[in-house]
């Protein structure tokens, strides 16, 4: 198929089929996840289910590739659906208008995907996710904060346990030990030292701009660095996905 021959030339007919063949569960199809979802489905992942209950907001179109002011006031997840079916056909996609907690958890992940990108922005259910998860043996990738982040080199890979520098995922890990979670849950995080003074001057969200859920603070966030952070999310399914990427020599120029 033309539409995969540059990935096809780069990785192997045989890595292509097998992101043709994989199912990927996108929990959270936000300034992260949706440019997560728009890099699979351009790589030929075959199945995607995107989940989240939210609508876009005013506030989304600084860094969100779904807002746009024609889109304010529809959902999220449909509205994911509807682009990646423009970007790939082929592609079966699965739009879940739900929020992803205990009650929910089954369903989210029924059928077991080949793999979980978490893209959930608070504490509780992405803890609940990650959890879920491991018990059940799925492979995840979650990614961690990047609001308030502005060092694009700052962002790295590894397991949760061994991040450094972010608030949000050493509560994860504090929450999750205590539940016997232990290594194996691969993430994406940024290890600059935070800009306290935005975070300390951040103003509380009324639950009148979330649908469920306690009051959260509003911090700033840039549209690279989400940008970053969700493709690089995506980076590392399509690397996992396919079995890895061939490594290959550098090549050496010759000195006279």
């Amino acid at each position: 198929m033309e539409q995969f021959l540059c990935i096809e030339l780069l990785l192997g007919k045989e890595k292509v089929k097998k992101l043709r063949d994989a199912t990927v569960t996108i929990i959270g199809v936000g300034a992260v996840g949706s440019y997560a979802a728009e890099a699979l489905a351009r790589a030929g992942v075959g199945k995607l289910r995107l989940v989240d209950f939210d609508k876009i907001k005013p506030s989304n179109l600084n860094r969100h590739i779904l807002a746009l002011r024609s889109t304010i006031g529809k959902p999220k997840a449909a509205l994911a659906e509807e682009r990646i079916h423009d970007i790939n056909p082929s592609c079966h996609v699965e739009a879940l208008e739900v929020f992803a907690a205990v009650e929910t958890i089954d369903r989210v992940l029924d059928n077991k995907p080949d793999l979980v990108i978490d893209a959930i922005d608070s504490l509780n259910p992405k803890s609940q996710v990650l959890k879920a998860c491991y018990e059940k043996g799925i492979r995840v990738i979650s990614s961690m904060g990047a609001a308030t982040r502005v060092e694009p080199f700052s962002i790295k890979a590894g397991d949760l346990m061994d991040t450094k520098c972010c608030p949000l995922a050493k509560r994860l890990r504090i929450k999750l030990k205590k539940e016997g979670v232990g290594r194996g849950i691969h993430c994406v995080y940024s290890d600059e030292l935070r800009n306290l003074e935005a975070v300390d001057t951040a103003p509380a969200v009324s639950e009148d701009d979330y649908d469920r859920g306690r009051k959260r603070t509003k911090l700033g966030s840039l549209p690279t660095i989400t940008g970053i952070f969700g493709l690089t999310v995506a980076h590392r399914a399509i690397e996992i996905l396919c079995g890895g990427f061939k490594k290959t020599a550098p090549v050496l120029k010759r000195t006279i």
